[in-house]
């Protein structure tokens, strides 16, 4: 029996690029969809037939029947969040019970994170990093202090009262003292996450053993990664970032499998760029055709509807993301959202004092210093809306694609042209190779 093959599809921006839609539509192939970065502080939007679904904590594979999805590792689960997020899934009409696993292993968010963050993150003299203010970060920093509750501990109630009482005396003093925040009370948290507890032990598992034994057994697994390269605790613009890893080494790590398992990379950009909250954004466009993309975009967050900022496309940082992530293959999204533009600027390079370099800086001041290159391309001016053959793009949209695949340094495979599932266009040779990743898990899936 061939062992099965694996895809790690990663944002190459700062995140909001449309992964999960490009998940959705590429679970079709695929037995298992494993989630392996962030918490519930990102929203992946997946339109099918008109129908909205906002997903934070669950995968995309969810809406793929007999697609099997897990929450990784390392992902932080917002118990309470996880089941409103099961529940609305469930009225909706989809199947949760029986395809959703969380692993044993995945660190818990708990109020006291809540209340640390949104005091820290207000308080005077501290540079904004425009959190979500969802616990994300502190439950990553208690993780990384060795002070976290993990699922597997989340399930034992005696072991869970302790760490409550514990945590609560210790987080308490230390909002109240350095935001004088009010105290949270450990014996209601208590009560409210062993109920929790309770309604979320049918999805607990040993994730890593359930992915491997996959693999082992010929099905095809894609790893669904949350946020952008450009906000990797590590390679993004620190400490504007996010608090785990984003790029596709976090696969290997937030899910238990081997970095010999990972067979391709999938990048996915935006046709422009776009960012939330704080921090370097050298091509943001600070004028009204920046106000035209996000309109035309929709650019608010599907988590928290924050506008995001809006800016041109950046090849300086798609070719580091290429690098960082080991891209194969780009898939392009909102081609559409360009369509009114008679010319469409584009950053080729960087100046730092008036020097050209290639060079993506460490440090976040570094970016200010940056002087964006622009080619300008020539817009087409006609809707691409909703095309799903390359040779119907309008021919000045063909060129702009053609030139982003030979800058970036990473193939062209697909594209989407709208919101819905069905907007999407796959390249011959991207369609190839997708059916070679994903033939031996189609028979194993018919042995099963």
């Amino acid at each position: 029996m061939k062992k099965g093959k694996t895809a790690v599809i990663v944002g190459a921006q700062w995140g909001d690029e449309g992964k999960g839609k490009i998940v959705d539509v590429l679970s079709e192939n695929f037995s298992v969809v494993a989630r392996y970065a962030g918490g519930h502080n990102a929203g992946h939007t997946v339109i099918i037939k008109g129908k909205k679904f906002v997903l934070q904590l669950v995968p995309c594979g969810i809406l793929r029947a007999g697609c099997r999805s897990v929450i990784g590792n390392g992902v932080v689960l917002d118990p309470v969040a996880f089941l409103k997020e099961v529940g609305a899934l469930r009225d909706a009409g989809v199947q949760v019970d029986g395809n959703i696993f969380i692993s044993n292993r995945a660190h818990v968010i708990l109020p006291y994170h809540r209340m640390i963050e949104l005091a820290s993150e207000n308080a005077p003299g501290r540079v904004k990093i425009g959190t979500t203010s969802r616990g994300i970060g502190p439950a990553y920093e208690d993780k990384m202090g060795r002070r976290g509750l993990r699922v597997a501990d989340l399930l034992d109630l005696k072991l869970l009262k302790t760490h409550i009482e514990n945590a609560c005396r210790e987080k308490n003093m230390i909002a109240h003292a350095l935001f004088n925040s009010e105290p949270l009370d450990p014996d209601k948290m208590y009560q409210e996450y062993a109920e929790a507890s309770a309604r979320i032990a049918p999805f607990v598992c040993d994730t890593a053993a359930l992915l491997n034994k996959a693999l082992a057994q010929g099905e095809s697994v894609v790893f669904e990664g949350a946020q952008g390269t450009m906000l990797d605790i590590d390679h993004g613009t620190y400490p504007f970032v996010t608090s785990s890893s984003a790029t596709s080494g976090g696969a290997v790590i937030g899910t238990g499998v081997a970095p010999t398992a990972i067979d391709t990379v999938i990048g996915v950009t935006k046709a422009y760029c776009t960012r939330v909250g704080g921090g370097p954004f050298p091509s943001e466009a600070l004028d009204a055709t920046g106000d035209q993309l996000r309109a035309r975009g929709n650019e608010y967050g599907a988590v928290t509807g924050r506008p995001r900022r809006c800016g041109w496309l950046d090849l300086p940082l798609l070719r580091y993301a290429g690098m960082i992530n080991g891209i194969a293959w780009l898939v392009v999204t909102k081609l559409d959202v360009l369509d009114e533009l008679p010319e469409i600027p584009v950053c080729v390079g960087y100046k730092i004092n008036g020097k050209s370099t290639d060079e993506v800086p460490a440090h976040a001041s570094g970016y200010d210093q940056i002087e964006c290159v622009y080619q300008k391309m020539p817009g087409w001016c006609t809707s691409t809306e909703g095309i799903t053959q390359m040779e119907k793009l309008p021919k000045p949209a063909r060129e702009y694609l053609a030139f982003l695949e030979k800058e970036s340094g990473a193939r062209i495979g697909m594209v989407s042209t709208g919101p819905g599932r069905e907007q999407t266009m796959l390249v011959d040779e991207f369609a190839a190779a997708l059916k070679a990743l994903t033939e031996e898990s189609t028979r194993a899936q018919a042995r099963n």
